[in-house]
């Protein structure tokens, strides 16, 4: 039988990582002694999944991913929790009929976790093993298990002083002795697995109510009592670095743990109210932030006409839409999709919220470095693709078309209603129709809207107001409508996706810019040329029962349509 080849050699082979990268990983190697694999994932050379499938081949062990896993009980139920949090382990399956456990791990030769694995199963099954991603399995620990220590768990302990012994052997003692530290410690992890894109604590006159962001809308999770509000204060502005003394104004802090098996950033923001200091945090989770092109949810039409913008080499894209309607994610998700070795991409941002591998990224610097000095600076840099995180000022306009006019693929963002409302806005900045003609590949709009849980929505006949805003008068047309169940918390959506229109120009819209047409008849000339609005697009999600008529109707009005 053939020697496996190294896992540093295998990955060279696949064209995954580069020698020099491997020669950076073991001299880290020879300071840590961890494994090689974890060290070139960890420094940002290769993806876990990567890394997790050349450690399968190398041992000839199989691989699996966990997200495609459903929980077994009766598995879960043969190895203790607190075991598998300390060697890294997770039952995954159990044959009734053979009578085979199959246990995922991050290190298939650990001989000691083999033997205590095997000590607490005996001879109620035998043992098969297979690798999982390191972050991906601790990730999913929490989620087969359930937390070893419950928020309700560490409210009662401080209300009480009673300990709870169930979670004890769970966590180290030094932390088990901060109910104050572990409650503010689940509260983030509780947020970051339920998907919420921010936190809110909010002090009121006799208590503190605590509210996640998710899916865009927020939902009240808890109220605490008031008397355990300055304590957490205390320890949300320590851990971000505020001043713990300051109380009378606005903060704001970062928080960088790790949670749920990966890193997770916090942006804090604390802000003196009547009742106290409101304080809110921003999660910022790479892994929810950092999206496929493919994966975004944009209609077929939309993600054809974003490829072939993307594919040009010289010109400005714009992303417009409102606070929070994903643009950041699209613009990172680009990134993503052209990042190679073979081109320069720096980005320029208020400020830098989710690093990239191989991106130079840059930060706004209040009083030093501005947008259009950024520009300026960076265009001495010898980019091919230059991310300006907002067009907000002339100065700032005028330098990213430079940028696009000297060669440069610019992406950016506008605060617009539409996508051809970009073009009123870039006058009204200053810029001439001259230079926006030819030099602006194409400008998408977008919103967030909620996806309708496919486990408990409900079909129905829409109304006749209904069958007008989707003009689809007359038609014998179901509709779909949230309903709620255990799935989506009783929520009846759960994800969200983008509805976009997009407008790629071409020469003839570029002759109507130059002719100083009205914007109706730019708009006629994208209509011609299959421009589909936010409108029709939200229409037709409704209509495909991936989304309901007043998800829509709260980001998109469809009035005109009547």
């Amino acid at each position: 039988m053939n020697k496996p080849l190294p896992i540093g050699l295998q990955l060279q082979q696949k064209g995954l990582v580069t020698e020099d990268q491997v020669q950076i990983a073991l001299r880290e190697q020879k300071k840590s002694g961890d494994q090689l694999a974890r060290i070139l994932v960890r420094m940002g050379f290769v993806s876990e999944a990567a890394a997790r499938d050349a450690l399968s081949e190398s041992f000839g062990r199989e691989s699996v991913d966990l997200s495609q896993i459903v929980p077994d009980a009766d598995a879960l139920e043969l190895v203790p929790q607190e075991l598998a949090l300390r060697h890294h382990l997770l039952p995954v399956d159990l044959n009734s009929a053979t009578g085979e456990l199959t246990v995922a791990m991050t290190d298939t030769q650990d001989m000691i976790a083999l033997d205590q694995l095997q000590a607490a199963v005996g001879n109620r099954a035998t043992i098969k093993q297979v690798l999982a991603g390191e972050g991906d399995l601790d990730g999913h620990i929490d989620d087969f298990y359930g937390y070893s220590v419950s928020i309700d768990a560490i409210l009662q302990e401080i209300e009480t002083g009673t300990v709870d012994m169930g979670g004890l052997e769970a966590i180290s003692m030094e932390e088990y002795q901060q109910p104050v530290v572990r409650l503010v410690n689940a509260l983030l992890s509780d947020a970051v697995k339920q998907r919420a894109s921010d936190i809110h604590f909010e002090p009121e006159a006799q208590f503190a109510r605590v509210r996640y962001r998710i899916d865009g809308v927020l939902r009240q999770i808890r109220s605490l009592h008031r008397d355990y509000w300055p304590a957490m204060v205390v320890r949300l502005k320590i851990i971000s670095g505020m001043n713990i003394a300051e109380n009378r104004t606005p903060q704001d802090g970062r928080i960088s743990l790790r949670l749920r098996g990966r890193q997770v950033d916090f942006r804090v923001s604390a802000q003196p109210t009547v009742h106290g200091e409101n304080i809110v945090l921003r999660i910022l989770d790479r892994n929810q932030a950092i999206v496929p092109l493919e994966q975004l949810g944009l209609s077929e039409a939309a993600l054809g006409q974003l490829q072939l913008m993307i594919a040009r080499p010289e010109g400005i894209i714009l992303v417009t839409g409102p606070t929070g309607s994903g643009k950041t994610t699209t613009l990172y998700s680009v990134l993503n999709h052209i990042n190679t070795e073979t081109i320069n991409i720096m980005t320029l941002e208020d400020p830098v919220e989710y690093p990239l591998p191989l991106i130079r990224q840059s930060s706004i610097v209040e009083g030093k470095l501005d947008f259009a000095e950024g520009i300026r600076s960076m265009m001495r840099q010898d980019p091919d693709v230059i991310l300006v995180g907002e067009v907000r000022d002339k100065e700032t306009a005028e330098m990213a078309f430079r940028a696009a006019m000297t060669g440069h693929q610019v992406l950016s963002t506008l605060h617009t209603n539409s996508a051809l409302g970009a073009l009123p806005r870039l006058a009204d900045i200053g810029i001439t129709n001259q230079i926006i003609a030819g030099n602006i590949i194409g400008i998408t709009a977008q919103r967030l809207v909620r996806k309708l849980c496919v486990e408990c929505r409900e079909e129905y006949q829409p109304g006749e107001l209904e069958q007008k805003l989707l003009g689809i008068t007359g038609a014998n047309t179901p509709l779909f409508r949230p309903v709620g169940c255990e799935a989506c918390q009783g929520q009846g959506y759960k994800g969200r996706f983008a509805v976009t229109e997009v407008v790629r120009f071409d020469d003839d819209i570029d002759q109507l810019i130059l002719e100083n047409a009205t914007l109706n008849a730019v708009q006629a000339m994208a209509h011609e040329k299959g421009f589909h609005s936010l409108a029709q697009d939200g229409t037709d999600r409704v209509i495909s029962g991936a989304t309901s008529i007043d998800e829509v109707t709260r980001v998109i009005d469809l009035t005109r349509r009547l």
